[in-house]
């Protein structure tokens, strides 16, 4: 696993992805923050352990508390990294399944990812119908309530947003770029099944670098998961590499009582 020519530490990949997807509901315990968003998306809907508890007990308690007042699963985003092997094993003793193992991969700003912009890729200072409706139709659980709050997370940050069009200009692909500080965080990678395997993620991800670099940022980190070993190529060909791993920890549902 390369980290230096991400310019981050592993773990501070994590804070880097908090900022990026921004959950609208939030409390912070003081080790652990937990975040919730009606149930869009995994991330805006978990835990993220930020330092190990000094009682994980009553802190687990605390949170499925607090998930369970928004009739929420508990589910924890756990970094693979020697801070939190105190917690994974705590989950593991109360049964938590294991979910969606997700790469993060980056690399520094420079020339083999400066490319120029690819024609007919726009770039937008926010999300318009078109990019929102691609996005959703691929990426997207739930109707236009879900679709309202998973707008108000992709637009919680700075962010620019590239839109491909095809030849005879319907959108094909769209990805979002998230600044945060120094760096860029690629998200919202989607094409539509019509326009798969005819570059235009590619020109996306192309595009959305050039953007990032022209404004001072320094390097970039995306997230797939380990099981899309198509978009996990596209990458690397871009010059990403594996700077950290996650997953998803969720408790298993109990079963309920009955009167029988």
């Amino acid at each position: 696993m390369t980290l230096n020519r991400a310019s981050q530490p592993a773990r501070a990949y994590e804070a880097l992805m908090d900022a990026a997807w921004p959950a609208p509901d939030r409390h912070d315990l003081g080790e652990w923050v937990l975040r919730a968003a009606d149930g869009v998306t995994q991330r805006a809907n978990s835990v993220w352990p930020r330092d190990p508890a000094f009682k994980p007990q009553e802190a687990l308690l605390e949170a499925a508390r607090w998930y369970r007042m928004r009739r929420l699963p508990l589910i924890f985003q756990v970094a693979d990294t020697a801070a939190n092997s105190g917690l994974s094993d705590l989950l593991d003793a109360q049964g938590f399944t294991r979910q969606s193992e997700t790469l993060i991969m980056a690399r520094p700003a420079g020339p083999q990812g400066g490319h120029p912009a690819a024609a007919g890729v726009e770039i937008l200072d926010e999300p318009n119908e078109e990019w929102l409706h691609l996005w959703w139709s691929v990426d997207g659980r739930g109707g236009g309530q879900a679709r309202e709050t998973a707008r108000s997370i992709v637009t919680g940050c700075p962010a620019l947003y590239a839109l491909a069009r095809d030849d005879d200009g319907a959108p094909a692909a769209v990805g979002r770029l998230a600044l945060v500080g120094a760096t860029g965080g690629i998200y919202c990678m989607a094409t539509s099944p019509a326009h798969r395997r005819r570059g235009y993620a590619t020109a996306v991800l192309q595009a959305l670098q050039s953007e990032g670099a022209a404004r001072h940022v320094e390097s970039f980190w995306l997230l797939v998961t380990a099981a899309n070993s198509a978009a996990r190529q596209l990458y690397q060909q871009a010059g990403f590499e594996e700077a950290g791993r996650y997953l998803y920890r969720q408790e298993r549902p109990r079963r309920a009582l009955t009167g029988c």
